[in-house]
């Protein structure tokens, strides 16, 4: 990432924590993060899980409804993150970069090139099928961040696969890992990575999100 897009993550990211903080809360505000609360609680514990996402839908929807300008500095930030974060991963800039508002991917249905990608979009719903992947190069990183997340990842034996995923709110299941609720955070690796002549390394990050990944 060169200078100008260091300056335009920083500047996103500050922009929107000021936006948020000049946010005077009032009654209808506590409601809706108590309903997105009960919503989380249902949740994590399990009990009436269905509920408990309805909950948080409404409750993030009174949100959405009452503060635009809170909405808008949220995306900022997650912008502004994610270029901070392709930095960091891509420090050379040699990958395939997207923003959208929203995403439909499937690659889960026929062959497709797998090299490093990174993805942003406000809404999401991504079908990744490792084993149909033809690689380009010996290392590759996919980058897929948002606000809202739906994610069915597919892991191969073929090669080494490191993952990293983080949920603000929702369920992120890995294998026999099951992380729900609120600040979900799950990291896997494959045996023998480091001995592995082709390796691919996932970051998964929504602010909203349901992710599933399967290991074949």
């Amino acid at each position: 990432m060169d200078k100008h897009k260091r300056l335009l993550a920083i500047s996103l990211i500050g922009l929107g924590l000021l936006i948020i903080l000049g946010q005077w809360l009032n009654y209808f505000t506590i409601a809706a993060i108590a309903i997105l609360g009960y919503g989380i609680y249902k949740i994590r514990s399990g009990d009436e899980v269905k509920t408990g996402y309805i909950f948080m839908a409404i409750g993030g929807g009174m949100i959405l409804l009452g503060h635009l300008m809170v909405v808008v500095a949220i995306l900022m930030i997650s912008l502004g993150l994610y270029y901070a974060k392709m930095k960091k991963m891509h420090p050379q800039g040699n990958h395939v970069q997207k923003q959208n508002i929203t995403a439909n991917v499937h690659w889960d249905r026929d062959p497709w090139t797998l090299r490093t990608t990174s993805m942003w979009h406000v809404l999401g719903e991504l079908n990744v099928d490792l084993s149909l992947a033809m690689v380009e190069g010996q290392e590759n990183v996919l980058m897929f961040q948002g606000i809202v997340g739906d994610v069915d990842l597919n892991v191969s034996e073929d090669y080494g696969v490191e993952i990293e995923a983080f949920v603000l709110f929702g369920q992120i299941d890995c294998n026999e890992q099951k992380e729900t609720g609120m600040l979900n955070r799950i990291y896997w690796k494959s045996p023998n990575y480091e001995h592995r002549d082709q390796k691919v390394k996932i970051i998964i990050s929504y602010l909203v999100g349901n992710v599933d990944i399967h290991l074949n």
